[in-house]
Order: structure tokens, then C-alpha cells, then sequence
């Protein structure tokens, strides 16, 4: 034994037999107040017994007769596994037919030819020991009927009677269990195995039933082909009749097997250990059960009670001993043995006798931690005899816990069922007996719980897209958090592309084997929350397979096909594709589409098309790969089903006919030796219809026409089978020739300056030779009128479609000579062109002067000069000059017009205001009205004296102090015009503002002769863009706005009902000067200056 324990050790290792050793052993644990004694051990040693020798004969066997193959091992401890094999070590196959039953014997059903080998080795394999023993190979010969036959034939004469009969047929019959009944006896708890092996030819079916009852769910299993029935985990309930039912073609048998489970004893009661003080009284209480029903002995210290000493505290009653008053001496170790003929049942129980204080065993201060609304168990291990009782305090004054809050267990542990943040504090226990009393102190905290405020979410992703879950806690500050993450309730995939964050979970380039369930699993030293999202791989689908063609016929046939993976997007459609590889091998075309609910289809079918389908499976990803090609399917010949598409009959000399059709794709030829009949007569003439055969073309050429006839033409599809339907007709026309007449009567209505209407008469049809396009205007400017001058001549084309007689001619001109002529336009070409009509335009408006130019400024004049405007459209009668000064406020002053004769270029303003800008306006005029203006800005310069003047006055205190109260005043006036205007007064200067619209009637003042006070937004704004003149004073020419607007096709213009132009051509006009409303740029520090002056 070891020393210091119980534990018997016995080791044959460095000498001796294991048989030595056998036997049954008994451990027993004694001291002064008891023995308890083990239940018995029993010790065997392994045996791996080797095979008898044996002579074993060869197995002749007819076929379809039965064979059993017996392995009979040796008998060992513990028993062996049976396995049958070859020399090969290869196991042998087992079917319905040939299978090895519980006692290891092979058996066969029926044998065949194939059974036929010379090594059936039984191995039975020794775990104990880990040897495996071999059986001698047995033989098997399987004679069939015909060999037999031939084997009679050789050793008879013709004149004998032989031949065996052939194979038959035969009903079941078993093998084992033999007769029509046995019985089987099996332990409560334990696997019951029924086997029923049948012969027979057919091979028969195995079934099982239970007469009067059911199989028991979940605990029956089917094994060796349904030979075997499996029920574990047996009970007393499980007893009864089980019947095997062997069948095929020609019959049944059966077999009942009468089942009864036994039980060896189980406890019902235990005894339990007693603690009693002097003088008190306890009971052991041993009940066990049973099949059959076992009995009760009891022991003390290892001794039947019978001849124990005596004690007269106890008293056996069966099953249960009575204390009474008992003693220190009636302390003691009892043994409770329940027996049958199953086994046993033994178990110790100590009554110990004691006189003790109380023990509190729980630590002091222990402290305890709980989650809030969680429950709380304090815990006060104790022992005391008598047994002490618990009470329960909270604080050091508190008084003691009762009520329904608290739960007392009588373990001594104080239970909160949903503790609070208000129940955290320190507890005490008193434990207390008659010989004594003692407490202990707990402390409990209540922490927050730990929550997922943010909980990862359900998703769907595509394969190799990207996903992430999130996982966002809340928890108590006193407690640390570890997250973990798991997929399918496992450990995340050793994987990079799983990325775990602070609170959330990434995937990479996600494939099909991340669809799963993810859970964040947040753990705390006292909690644990978590939360699951499922992700769900999409792809597009997997290609369909197994493509089968059924139910062949001439126009259709029958496809069916098995659909692959639908990677979790079920499938919408199926699109199924055909090639033909007769016309056009290696190009897929479109067939039909049929629902993804659907894995057949029935397929219309051409004549004369080598078929091959493929099927691409639909879902809301996208479409799978194509299907591996179905078989090729060759349909037969036919004639043509139809008739080449879109033939037209258009020519293309004066004096020929082209027929043109689309030719049937190779599919729709419906059989060799496809060719076109093309037929053809004049249209309203009585003459007979003209064909030709011609070969798979797409168009034929008819010669010798008359210039442009309508024809009716017709093309019919033929094969080597015959016709395709009578095709329709349609109306064609020979080839067109160019126009023989111009169009007459043409006449030109000028509207405007710049627009003209022309007029025509159309030209008779048949001169058209040809479809009738429409007319064209070819119209060119001769000269102006205004300059003499000829210049290079563009003619300008305008289209008009159609029969249409006339047409507006836009962009023209004013003042000007044009000519124009009219030609018929058909498919061919142009006509000839009508007689040049000439016409002239009326004078317009001019354009603005070329420039205009400002010089030599003086004190009070300053010199202009102009050119003449690009574009005068017309005989110039003057020019026209305005002009008005510009004060140091942007103010305009008066406006001052003056006449210039047409011959002038050029003028000298006198009489003008020193030092003062002025900004003039400029334009021409003809008969008709006033052209573009020109502007431009200059000013006058200042006396030296006068400047010289006022620097010393600037110099001078008196003035310097004037400036500074104008300054302060104005300061006041404009602190007192801000508190009215937001008090919502008028502003004085807007007043003057809406008085003085109009700078031409503002009054002059009396005292200085300035003009009056104007004030608006855009004053103080610098001079437009357009007003600045370049640094030499000259403004250039204005970009004329002139420019001819179609009028025929793609024209832009508008037109009445009728055709005429609506509006008028002119170019763009500068707005007339608005006295007082024209802005400038600020005037030069001395400007300002004489102003003020």
C-alpha cells in the first residue's frame, strides 16, 4: 500500500503472474469511531487465447443456395472484436446480402459467382492485450448452372438424363435465431441487440415491430442493414415482444423474440451521514430497488448488525434504523447492502455524536460581488452540534433580516433574490447553540450590468465584398470587459482577414465559407452578456448540371437539367441557350427563359439544326457560368418554314432594278441546298411575272428597266425539300435619272430689310423621274447698294422637302442686290436650275461707327473723330452726338444732342467746363432710323493757376479747420439719418431719388450751377466694362449681330402657319442713354477737389 493513503498497488512488472493476484478484494478505512468498508474488487487478469487447429474443408456452394461462414474464436477476457478480411488485409464488403452477424459468423443470404475466393479470414482483435489472432482462410466455390451443367454433359452419354435445374427462387427463411420464437433477458440501463439474418432469393428485407406498442422513440436505432435492432438505455417498460419480419417476392417469415429487462438494485434513498448531539434522535433510512426485488442487510463497522455489539439507542426496522437518546458511544459507520441476483448495492453512513459549540467556516470580511437585479448569496458555513441556528443582520446595529426580500437557506446561506444598489453593505451571521454563540461579518457590492447598447446586425454581402459587425458595450466602471468572438459558437478562423476592433468584428474579401453566425460574447469576472447576427454569403449561382434531352420529336423536345448552388439568393430564371453546330458552330443563341421555380423545358425545335443547349441559372446577383453542353440533337429536313425579310426594289442606274432581301440565318434554311426564287413584273401593265433561281445571295439585278417604273417584286426561300409558303409582294421602283424641267414662275416678295418670301410652280411629276425630294434656293448677294462694290460670291443653298412652292429666305442683307435660282431635287440628283431672279433689299438701320475717338483736351474743348459705321445698310443722311458732364458723385448732368452731317468725321467741342469728365454717345443714321450707338468717356483739363491756387489754400489753417467741421456735420447728419431709418423714417436721399427719376428735367441749382442731388444703388458702382475705353482713347468696332438664320431644313427661325418669318432681322442696338441712370468711374482727387471748390 502507499503509504499514508488506501491505495493498493500491485505490480508484476519486475516478476510474477497476474494469475497470482486474481481474486476479490475489500478495502476497509477504520479509527475510533467507526470502520466504512469499499465494495468488493474483483481482479482478472487479460486472456488472448490463441486458435484451435483445424482442418478446414472447402465450401462447395450452388448459386442463389445460402452459406454461413463460422469464425467461433477463442474465448478471452475481455472478449474479442470480430472482423472479417482477406489477405490483403482489405475488409470484406457487407451488404443486405452478405453481413456479419453479433457472434461473428459471416453470413451469406444468397451467393453468387462473385463470392467465389479462397481467403475468408476471421481476425478477432484483443484490445486488453492489443493482439489480434487469425483464423485459417476458408474456401468458398460457387458452382452456377451453367458450368454444372457442362461439368454433367462431360461425364454422361447423350443417352443419360442430366442437367441441373436452373437458379430459382425461394422464400425467406432464417438463419438465425432458429424457430419461431427465443427469449432474451436484458439489465436495466444497459443495450438491448436483437438480430434476425434471413435466407432467401430475392435477398429479403428486414423489418421490426413491437407487438402491442412502439418502437421507443429516440432510443432505437437500425444497424447491419436493419438485421440488427438497437435499443439503449433499456427499462423495465421496454420488456415485451419484438418480432423481426423477413420478406421478398415470395413471401415472409418471422420470428418473436419475448424480451424481459432485469434490473440489478438501484438506489431509491441512500443513507446519509447523521450529526446528533447527546440525547437526540435520527434515523438511516437504505431503499434501493430492483428485478427481482432486492434485500436489505445492514453492517456496523463492517459487521452484520446481527452480531455488532450491542446498542441500546438503535433499532432496525427493514430497510431503516431507529436512533433514539443517543450516547457518545453510539457513534458509529453503518453499511447499507441492497442484493439480488444482479448485483449489489453497498454504502457507508456515519452517526456521529457530538458535543460542539458552533463554527462559522465561512472567511471573515469575505467579500462578494453581484451584478445588480441579479441574486445574491451570501454564504455562513457552519458546523455546531446541537445544530446551531442562523441569523442574519445587516450593519453592525442593524436588526435582523426577515421578510419576503430575503431567502434563508439551511445551509446557513442568506439569499437576495434581486439585489439592489441598496441592499450593497456589510452582513452579519450569528450562529448559535446551547453551548455557545459566534458571528461573522460579509460585505457585498452591487456593480452596473454589462449591456451591448449596440447589438451587430443581420447581413447580406457578396462574396468578396466586405462586412463588419458591431459590438458596442456598456458596463461597470470597476470591472474589466474582455469581448470575444465566435462563429458557429467556435473560435474565429485563423485568418487575416478577420479583423477584430475595439467593438466590432471586420471580414475581408468574404467567400463562401463565412456564411455563419457570428456572437459577441463580453465577459466581466461576474456576468456575461452576449449577441448573435447571422451573415449570409451571396454569389451569383452555380451552373446547372446534368443536362438530359427526353421525348425527341421533329419540331421539339424535352430538356431537363439539375440547378447548382444557389449561394443564398434563391434563383429567378433559367436562360436557355442553343448552338449549331451544322450553320454556326461555336455560337450560343438566345432560346427562351423559363422561371426558376421550373427544371424543365419544352423546346421548340428548325428542321435541319445540329442542336446543343446549355442552361445559365438567373438570381438577383447575377447569372451563373453556362451549363456543360447538353448531347447534340440533329433534327430532319423540311422545306423552308419562311421567306427572306425586308426585300425592297430600288434601282440603282436609270435603267435597272435592284432586288435586295435579308437571307434566312443557316438555322432557318430547314435543309441543304438553300436558294431564293426572285420574281418580278411592272406594275399596272398586264404582263407576266418574271422568276429566276439564284443561289444563297442577298440580292439580284434586274437590266434594260424603263427610268423609274413601279415594279412588284416577290423572293421565295427553296431547299432540296421544297418550297418555303407563297412569299407577299412588294412595290419597288427602277433606278431614278436627274430632273428634266426647272421650276417656273419664280417670284420674290421682299418683306423686310432683311427677310424674303420666293415662290414657284411646282414641276409635273413625271419630269421628276424619280422621288420627288423637294426644291432647292440657291441664292448669292451681288452687290451693296450703299458702296458700289462687288465682292467674292458665296451662294447660299436653302432645302425645302417636299412638294412645297414656296420659301422664306432669311439673314439678307439690307440695302443690297441678290440674285437667286430654283432647282427639283430627286434620289438622283439636282434638275436645272430656273432663270437668276433678281431682287434687292431695302435699307436698314446702320450698324455702330467703326470707333470713336477723343483728342486733344483743353480747358474747355476737346476734338472727336469717328469712322464710318462697317455696315451703313443703306444711304447714311447724319450722325447723331449726346453727351453730359459727370460730377465727383457719379451723378449726370444735362444731356446735350447734336446733328452731324452724314460727309463729317470729325468735331470740335468748345465751350465746356474745365476739369470735368463727360461721357458721350454715338451713332449713325440712314432713312430708316438710327443704328448702334458707340460710347466713350474723356475729360477737360485744369487751369495751372487755379491748381497752384488751391494747394496753397490747402495749405492754410483757416481751411483745414473748415474741413474738419464740414466733417463733424456730417458725421451728425449721418448718425441722425441712421436713428430715423430705424425707426423707419424716409431717407431724405431717397426721397430726392424718387422725385428726380429723370436726369433730363433735374434743376440746376442757382448758387453754383451743379446739378441737383441724385442718388442711386448702381451710382456708386465703377463704369461697365463695356464703357472703358483702351489706353489710345479709340473704341473698336462692335461685332456685327448680322447673320443669316436659316430658313430651310434644321432652320431655327420662326414661321406662321404659312410660312412666313415672324419678327424682324436688325442687329443689336446699345440702350438709348438714360440721363442720370449711366455709371462712371470715380473722378481723379483733384477733380474732386474743384468740385468742392
Amino acid at each position: 500500500m502507499k503509504p499514508n493513503s488506501g491505495t493498493l498497488v500491485i505490480n508484476i512488472m519486475n516478476g510474477g503472474k497476474a494469475e497470482a493476484y486474481e481474486g476479490v478484494y475489500q478495502c476497509t478505512a477504520r479509527n475510533e469511531r467507526g470502520a466504512a468498508i469499499s465494495n468488493n474488487i474483483v481482479v482478472r487478469p487479460s486472456r488472448s487465447p490463441l486458435w484451435t487447429k483445424e482442418k478446414l474443408e472447402p465450401n462447395h456452394v450452388r448459386e442463389g443456395d445460402s452459406l454461413v461462414l463460422h469464425c467461433r474464436p477463442p474465448v478471452g477476457l475481455p472478449p474479442p472484436i470480430i472482423f472479417w478480411m482477406d489477405n490483403a488485409f482489405q475488409r470484406l464488403p457487407q451488404s443486405e446480402r452478405v453481413s456479419q452477424g453479433l457472434n461473428g459468423d459471416l453470413y451469406f443470404s444468397n451467393v453468387q459467382p462473385e463470392d467465389t475466393r479462397e481467403d475468408y479470414i476471421c481476425y478477432a482483435r484483443f484490445n486488453h492485450t492489443q493482439t489480434i489472432q487469425q483464423k485459417q482462410p476458408i474456401s468458398v466455390k460457387v458452382f452456377s448452372m451453367d458450368s454444372l451443367n457442362d461439368t454433367i454433359a462431360a461425364n454422361l452419354s447423350d443417352t443419360d438424363i442430366f442437367g441441373a435445374k436452373p437458379v430459382t427462387e425461394r422464400q425467406p427463411v432464417l438463419l438465425t435465431p432458429t424457430g419461431s420464437t427465443s427469449t432474451k433477458v436484458e439489465l436495466r440501463g444497459n443495450v438491448l441487440l436483437l438480430e434476425c439474418i434471413a435466407a432467401g432469393l430475392p435477398t429479403p428485407v428486414i423489418r421490426w415491430i413491437k407487438e402491442g406498442g412502439e418502437l421507443p422513440a429516440n432510443r432505437t436505432f437500425f444497424e447491419n442493414f436493419k438485421k440488427t435492432l438497437k435499443i439503449i438505455d433499456v427499462s423495465e417498460a421496454d420488456s415485451g415482444n419484438y418480432k423481426c419480419i423477413a420478406r421478398n417476392a415470395l413471401g415472409s417469415v418471422h420470428h418473436v423474440i419475448s424480451v424481459t429487462v432485469k434490473a440489478a438494485p438501484y438506489w431509491i434513498t441512500a443513507p446519509r451521514n447523521l450529526v446528533l448531539s447527546p440525547g437526540e434522535d435520527g434515523t438511516l433510512i437504505c431503499r434501493a430497488n430492483g428485478n427481482p426485488k432486492p434485500s436489505i442487510s445492514w453492517l456496523a463497522n463492517g459487521v452484520p448488525i446481527a452480531i455488532a455489539p450491542e446498542d441500546p439507542s438503535r433499532k432496525v426496522d427493514g430497510d431503516t434504523i431507529i436512533f433514539s437518546h443517543v450516547q457518545e458511544r453510539s457513534s458509529a459507520v453503518y453499511q447499507c447492502n441492497a442484493s439480488n441476483e444482479y448485483g449489489y448495492l453497498l454504502a457507508n453512513a456515519f452517526v456521529n455524536v457530538l458535543a460542539e459549540p458552533p463554527r462559522i467556516l465561512t472567511p471573515a470580511n469575505k467579500l462578494y460581488q453581484v451584478i445588480a437585479d441579479s441574486p445574491a448569496l451570501l454564504d455562513c458555513a457552519y458546523f455546531g452540534s446541537p445544530k446551531p441556528e442562523i441569523e442574519w443582520f445587516k450593519g453592525v446595529k442593524g436588526s435582523i433580516l426577515r421578510g419576503n426580500e430575503y431567502v434563508f437557506h439551511d445551509n446557513g446561506t442568506l439569499e437576495i433574490p434581486v439585489a439592489q444598489k441598496n441592499n450593497a453593505g456589510t452582513y452579519t451571521c450569528v450562529a448559535r447553540n446551547e453551548l455557545g454563540k459566534i458571528q461573522n461579518e460579509v460585505q457585498l457590492e452591487i456593480k452596473d450590468p454589462t449591456m451591448i447598447i449596440k447589438q451587430p446586425e443581420y447581413k447580406v454581402i457578396q462574396r468578396y465584398g466586405q462586412v463588419s459587425f458591431e459590438c458596442i458595450i456598456k458596463h461597470d466602471s470597476t470591472l474589466l470587459p474582455t469581448v470575444t468572438w465566435l462563429k458557429d459558437n467556435d473560435e474565429l478562423p485563423d485568418d487575416e482577414r478577420f479583423l477584430v476592433g475595439k467593438d466590432n468584428l471586420t471580414i475581408m474579401n468574404v467567400t463562401d465559407k463565412d456564411d455563419g453566425t457570428y456572437t459577441c460574447i463580453v465577459n466581466t469576472t461576474l456576468d456575461s452578456v452576449s449577441a448573435s447576427a447571422v451573415l449570409t454569403v451571396v454569389a451569383r449561382p452555380n451552373p446547372p448540371f446534368d443536362l438530359e434531352l427526353t421525348g425527341q420529336l421533329e419540331r421539339s423536345i424535352d430538356l431537363s437539367w439539375l440547378p447548382g448552388d444557389e449561394n443564398n439568393s434563391p434563383v429567378t430564371s433559367f436562360v436557355i441557350e442553343f448552338e449549331d453546330a451544322l450553320h454556326e458552330p461555336g455560337v450560343w443563341r438566345y432560346q427562351t427563359e423559363v422561371p426558376g421555380s421550373q427544371t424543365t423545358a419544352q423546346l421548340k425545335l428548325s428542321p435541319y439544326v445540329n442542336y446543343s443547349f446549355r442552361v445559365i441559372a438567373v438570381n438577383r446577383i447575377g447569372r451563373s457560368q453556362p451549363s456543360e453542353p447538353s448531347e447534340q440533337y440533329l433534327t430532319k429536313s423540311a422545306s423552308p418554314d419562311e421567306n427572306p425579310a425586308n426585300v425592297q426594289g430600288i434601282g440603282s442606274e436609270p435603267d435597272n432594278l435592284v432586288i435586295t432581301w435579308e437571307p434566312l440565318k443557316g438555322f432557318q434554311s430547314n435543309g441543304p441546298g438553300l436558294q431564293y426564287k426572285v420574281s418580278w413584273r411592272q406594275k399596272d401593265v398586264d404582263d407576266e411575272w418574271t422568276s429566276v433561281i439564284v443561289a444563297n445571295v442577298s440580292k439580284y439585278i434586274v437590266s434594260g428597266t424603263p427610268t423609274f417604273v413601279p415594279y412588284e417584286v416577290k423572293v421565295q426561300a427553296l431547299n432540296d425539300l421544297g418550297y418555303a409558303p407563297e412569299p407577299s409582294e412588294v412595290i419597288g421602283h427602277s433606278g431614278e435619272d436627274l430632273p428634266m424641267v426647272a421650276p417656273g414662275n419664280v417670284q420674290v416678295h421682299v418683306i423686310n430689310s432683311t427677310l424674303a418670301k420666293v415662290h414657284w410652280d411646282p414641276v409635273p411629276l413625271k419630269s421628276v423621274r424619280g422621288h420627288l425630294q423637294g426644291y432647292k434656293v440657291y441664292y448669292w448677294k451681288v452687290q451693296s447698294l450703299s458702296r458700289r462694290s462687288r465682292r467674292h460670291v458665296e451662294k447660299k443653298i436653302l432645302t425645302f422637302r417636299g412638294n412645297k412652292t414656296f420659301g422664306m429666305l432669311p439673314g439678307l442683307e439690307p440695302y443690297s442686290s441678290y440674285k437667286l435660282n430654283v432647282r427639283v431635287v430627286n434620289g438622283k440628283g439636282e434638275g436645272p436650275a430656273s432663270p437668276d431672279k433678281v431682287f434687292k433689299t431695302p435699307e436698314g438701320v446702320p450698324s455702330s461707327p467703326s470707333f470713336l475717338k477723343i483728342t486733344n483736351p483743353t480747358l474747355d474743348s476737346l476734338t472727336l473723330e469717328w469712322g464710318s459705321p462697317t455696315h451703313p445698310n443703306g444711304v447714311l443722311t447724319s450722325y447723331t452726338l449726346k453727351f453730359q458732364p459727370i460730377n465727383n458723385t457719379h451723378e449726370l448732368g444735362p444731356l446735350v444732342e447734336i446733328r452731324i452731317p452724314a460727309n463729317e468725321s470729325s468735331l470740335i467741342l468748345k465751350n465746356l467746363n474745365y476739369s470735368t469728365r463727360y461721357k458721350f454717345y454715338f451713332n449713325a443714321q440712314t432713312s430708316v432710323g438710327s443704328g448702334s450707338q458707340i460710347t466713350e468717356e474723356a475729360v477737360t483739363i485744369m487751369d495751372e493757376a487755379m491748381a497752384s491756387r488751391q494747394v496753397d489754400i490747402a495749405t492754410q489753417g483757416w481751411f483745414i479747420g473748415l474741413m474738419c467741421a464740414v466733417a463733424l456735420l456730417i458725421l451728425i447728419l449721418l448718425i441722425v439719418c441712421f436713428i430715423r431709418r430705424n425707426k423707419g423714417g424716409k431717407y431724405p436721399v431717397k426721397e430726392k431719388e424718387d422725385a428726380h427719376a429723370d436726369p433730363e428735367i433735374q434743376p440746376m441749382k442757382e448758387d453754383d450751377g451743379t446739378f441737383g442731388e441724385y442718388s442711386d444703388a448702381e451710382d456708386h458702382k465703377p463704369l461697365k466694362k463695356g464703357s472703358r475705353t483702351p489706353s489710345d482713347r479709340t473704341v473698336k468696332k462692335e461685332d456685327s449681330d448680322d447673320s443669316l438664320v436659316d430658313y430651310g431644313e434644321g432652320v431655327n427661325g420662326q414661321f406662321n402657319e404659312d410660312g412666313s418669318f415672324i419678327g424682324q432681322y436688325s442687329g443689336k442696338k446699345e440702350k438709348e442713354p438714360a440721363e442720370g441712370n449711366e455709371s462712371s468711374e470715380a473722378p481723379s482727387p483733384v477733380n474732386a477737389m474743384n468740385s468742392f471748390v
